[in-house]
């Protein structure tokens, strides 16, 4: 047997975990690894104590490496560069935690970070787990009216800002957006402390009773040490769409969420103490949270903090500058990041002019990874290439080619293998098992591993009726997919991505790969449109690479033909339309759903997370 099919079989059970759990320093080591009393609100490690931010720093440093490189800044806007030793981020952490005390939060208390990518922001996160604040971090820009909703959910006691946020071609002023959000809430907050960047432009003064400034703040905090914290204590909330409409709360504990980070890294990433580790994602999101910010530090290696776009800052070859510059050993980012770069530079030429060598292993996330992009990429670089899969539910991979396992194959097309621990399925409207390359709902078997989210904020109800009430004892991901005969998992697409064409059902995914296959094809999507005879039919929206100038209808007939070939006459493919962009969220998801409703006639709400609101325009007018 393989290590990988060992520890598969060994994850399934919790003594495996709490094994785990030994390589974390606690305050109280931990003797039960699950408490299932209260399922399906289960409890890892319920006896034990410690503290997530000692783990991430103090340790280091108390085991003599605090003279390594915690924290690496880059600004691809103001093309700055900062560093942080973990002594400096323990030093920093200490005194930013002192601050936040200093404003009356205690133990249990939330605290919102709606800061840009900046070091602060991470530091702040810290500080809140030094001391057992559960901070929720908020993308910073989103609108007032969505930064109002989180702040009556989550009721902090205080809110930490910045005067502004970065964006292409653009400054955010965020202290406004504060104050307009405040006045929507109908929670009161009383504190808020914004970090005043250099001057930019940026609109919005402290008010006076209300505001503090950090640098002041800060100089007169004294530092704090950790506080120990129950295993089962919320860490952090960080908030997902719901279908209401109202932001779902997702809950993140200490103990489990340490344990499987710290697990990840070594085992799924394969990455060492003396590594770089660099996940182009945004501190807004999860990966963010959990790849940006505790994982990479919890190993004790350096973690890479990008602020900047994949093009544009300055161009096609942003991320192979700066994984030449610091020696990057791995890189995590979104497929569309990649689709960015080859869009402007489609023979991978860019990267040619940079030293990669140091360059391990990049790994993709956050949607379904398209063969012609993973393929690109390969070549591109001359490493593996991995696709995996997990949620902001999750918190860490649930699907993946575990490095750090030995394992080596990858199926392009599929996401890996099911990560020990998770106990994937494939399952029909009648909550059966299927067989081997039949698509049905891809779930979780209960209970989840660690590191997973034990509950929703303030709303247990919306947990169970969101996640667990479509089949019973298993966790709903809300994905179709299949698991062929070798156990890879292929996440097709969203469960409403599945369209009916008389009678056949089919993966609007599988339609995108054959487009994303042709050679002039930058990204697209494929969405199902009602049809009086078919019931429905896909409709594909493509936008073409940088550098080609062709008939829009020549190519559109290429791509209905290359469907017919590839997948056959049933998907009943007649429709293709370029256009020059399609919207997307600020993480890089193109908007599916919306772009499906715009198809039908139906109204909408206008995406909290969209990028460019003027793509729904292009959308709407393509459609007709």
């Amino acid at each position: 047997m393989t290590l990988f099919t060992d520890t598969v079989a060994a994850g399934a059970n919790p003594d495996y975990w709490l094994e785990a759990a030994k390589q974390l320093t606690w305050v109280t080591p931990p003797k039960v690894a699950l408490d299932a009393d209260n399922a399906p609100f289960y409890h890892w490690f319920p006896d034990g104590e410690l503290n997530t931010c000692y783990n991430a720093v103090d340790r280091h440093v108390e085991a003599g490496q605090g003279e390594r490189t915690a924290l690496i800044f880059e600004s691809g806007y103001t093309e700055s560069s900062q560093t942080y030793s973990y002594r400096e981020l323990q030093t920093e952490g200490a005194k930013t935690a002192g601050m936040i005390e200093a404003q009356g939060v205690t133990k249990g208390d939330r605290v919102i970070i709606y800061m840009p990518m900046i070091p602060q922001a991470v530091i702040a996160m810290l500080a809140c787990a030094r001391i057992g604040a559960v901070h929720s971090v908020v993308f910073g820009g989103f609108a007032a009216q969505e930064l109002a909703k989180r702040i009556d959910d989550a009721a902090p006691k205080l809110i930490l800002t910045a005067s502004y946020g970065i964006e292409p071609g653009k400054t955010i002023s965020y202290l406004p957006i504060v104050n307009e959000a405040l006045e929507i809430a109908n929670h009161a907050v009383d504190h808020v402390i914004a970090y005043m960047r250099e001057e930019r432009g940026a609109e919005g003064a402290l008010q006076p009773g209300r505001d503090v400034d950090w640098a002041q703040a800060l100089t007169a905090a004294e530092p704090v040490a950790c506080a120990a914290l129950k295993s089962t204590a919320p860490l952090y909330i960080l908030y997902t769409s719901g279908t209401t409409g109202v932001p779902k709360g997702v809950v993140r504990d200490n103990g489990g969420h340490a344990t499987a980070l710290l697990w990840s890294m070594v085992n799924v990433y394969d990455v060492k103490p003396e590594d770089v580790f660099w996940a182009a994602s945004d501190i807004g999101w999860v990966v963010g949270h959990s790849y940006i910010v505790y994982a990479p530090l919890l190993l004790g290696c350096t973690t890479l903090m990008y602020e900047g776009k994949p093009v544009g800052t300055p161009d096609a070859s942003a991320f192979w500058r700066i994984a030449e510059r610091h020696k990057v050993s791995t890189l995590f980012t979104a497929p569309t990041a990649i689709r960015a770069i080859k869009k402007e530079d489609p023979q991978g030429a860019k990267g040619e002019a940079f030293d990669l060598s140091a360059l391990r292993a990049l790994f993709l996330a956050g949607e379904r990874s398209d063969p012609d992009t993973i393929l690109w990429s390969q070549t591109a670089l001359n490493i593996p290439v991995i696709d995996h899969w997990w949620q902001t539910e999750l918190g860490w991979p649930a699907i993946a080619t575990c490095l750090g396992l030995g394992e080596d194959k990858i199926e392009i097309g599929s996401a890996g293998r099911g990560v020990p621990g998770y106990k994937i399925k494939v399952l029909d409207e009648g909550h059966q098992p299927l067989g081997a390359n039949e698509t049905g709902d891809i779930v979780l078997e209960m209970p989840l591993p660690p590191g997973c989210l034990p509950t929703l904020w303030n709303n247990a109800d919306g947990f169970i009726s969101s996640y667990l009430s479509a089949h019973p004892n298993h966790y709903l991901t809300g994905d179709a997919g299949v698991i062929d005969e070798q156990g890879f998992v292929h996440i097709m697409s969203r469960t409403d991505d599945i369209i009916n064409v008389a009678g056949h059902r089919l993966s609007t995914a599988s339609i995108e790969q054959v487009i994303s296959a042709h050679a002039d094809i930058a990204e697209c999507a494929v969405i199902g449109v009602p049809d009086a005879t078919k019931g429905e039919v896909p409709v594909g929206l493509f936008v073409v690479n940088s550098g080609v100038d062709r008939d829009a209808d020549g190519l559109a007939a290429e791509l209905i033909r290359d469907v017919r070939a590839q997948i056959g006459p049933v998907a009943a493919f007649k429709r293709a339309i370029q256009v020059v962009k399609l919207p997307k969220t600020r993480s890089g998801k193109t908007l599916r759903g919306t772009i499906r409703k715009i198809a039908r006639g139906e109204s909408f709400a206008m995406p909290a997370t969209i990028e460019d609101p003027s793509a729904l325009d292009v959308v709407r007018e393509a459609l007709g």
